[in-house]
């Protein structure tokens, strides 16, 4: 909510932060949907909103 963004976009701008060699390809059908997936490089993760989606990543992932 903080970023006004969708949940996609969160965790396309996670993926960036996350490795400067990476580049996320996210697929679809929308062009809406493109558009949000590139407005997600606009998008500044700080360090301690980085580390809390990891951390609660990682917990979800465990959980599996």
């Amino acid at each position: 909510r903080k970023h006004g963004a969708a949940p996609s976009q969160v965790a396309l701008a996670w993926v960036l932060k996350r490795s400067p060699v990476m580049l996320p390809i996210p697929g679809t059908s929308k062009v809406k949907h493109l558009e949000e997936n590139v407005a997600a490089v606009d998008i500044t993760l700080s360090d301690e909103e980085f580390s809390a989606l990891d951390a609660e990543g990682r917990k979800v992932f465990k959980a599996a």
